[in-house]
């Protein structure tokens, strides 16, 4: 699961490469996926997340604390 985002579930979409011909080829749409470190005050450590830009976002506006339980409760262990 290299291209997966721990917390929203982004992952590859397929679809196909079309030529100047028309041939098609299988091609994936891979998520833009960064991993981030954060610090997690209430565990006193760092956690390394793998995370899509979107999610990079989504960990800013509610918080690293409200992220890490959503990613857990998703069943994820961290």
């Amino acid at each position: 699961m290299s291209a997966h985002c721990m917390l929203t579930g982004a992952q590859p979409g397929f679809g196909n490469r079309i030529s100047h011909s028309h041939r098609r080829t299988s091609r994936r749409f891979d998520p833009n996926i960064q991993t981030k470190r954060y610090w997690l005050a209430s565990e006193s450590r760092h956690v390394r997340l793998r995370l899509s830009t979107k999610g990079i976002r989504t960990v800013d506006s509610i918080g690293v604390e409200a992220a890490v339980a959503r990613i857990r409760a998703r069943g994820v262990r961290i």
